[in-house]
């Protein structure tokens, strides 16, 4: 079962915090075919437009479930993957019990409630219209869009212990906020060296972060759109 481990904080400077990343010597990567994390070679910044999608009752997310569709656009550079279209179909599962036993008797390194800890399951697939047909012929509708703008980061290979952290800087019409996705441990290192404490670890989800968003400004929600878009 493949499992993501995560957790997300408010970024209230983005200038300030982009120099934290490169006081740490954070790099740009960017997704090649097949989703491999790449070195970038020039802008490494990705639009997403996501689609969730639900049963008519609203099923999955009654139980902690996920359905999404995103589509990816790469900003123009001179990497791999610069410039092209990259669609994704995901499943993620119910947040994960922390500080459980697994049944392969290996208990986790998490200190409970710390992390968001989830199945999570990807494919790429050719078409996002198509597979949005495929999920409507099966009875789900999309109840939630939210488009965002994401950089993603990695530290250097001579920093072991950074092996499979991934640091997400995304832009949302709710904010910005850094991701923090890999194993506890480097999360917990990163997130301190970028300056932030585990009381400012947020294990909530884009959507819930809109909503309050949306209560804070008084606002009715809708889906999560930046200005420009209708």
């Amino acid at each position: 079962m493949a499992e993501e481990t995560e957790i997300k904080c408010r970024i209230e400077d983005a200038g300030a915090f982009r120099k934290a990343l490169k006081r740490i010597g954070a790099r740009t990567v960017t997704r090649a075919a097949g989703g491999k994390a790449v070195r970038a070679r020039g802008a490494a910044r990705v639009h997403e437009m996501n689609d969730l999608f639900d049963t008519p009752q609203g099923g999955f997310a009654k139980h902690g479930q996920l359905v999404r569709v995103r589509v990816e656009n790469a900003e123009k550079g001179r990497g791999k993957g610069a410039g092209r279209e990259r669609v994704v179909l995901t499943y993620k599962g119910p947040a994960m019990p922390q500080g459980a036993e697994e049944g392969d008797a290996r208990k986790r390194l998490v200190p409970a409630g710390r992390h968001k800890v989830r199945e999570e399951i990807e494919v790429e697939v050719a078409n996002a219209w198509l597979v949005t047909q495929i999920l409507e012929g099966m009875g789900l509708r999309r109840w939630f869009r939210y488009e965002k703008y994401r950089t993603t980061y990695r530290l250097p290979g001579s920093q072991r212990w950074a092996k499979g952290l991934l640091i997400e800087l995304d832009e949302t019409p709710a904010g910005n906020y850094v991701e923090l996705e890999g194993p506890a441990e480097a999360i917990d290192r990163a997130a301190a060296m970028l300056g932030f404490k585990p009381q400012e670890y947020i294990t909530k989800s884009y959507l819930q972060l809109y909503l309050e968003d949306c209560r804070r400004r008084g606002i009715a929600p809708g889906n999560m759109l930046f200005e420009s878009k209708s």
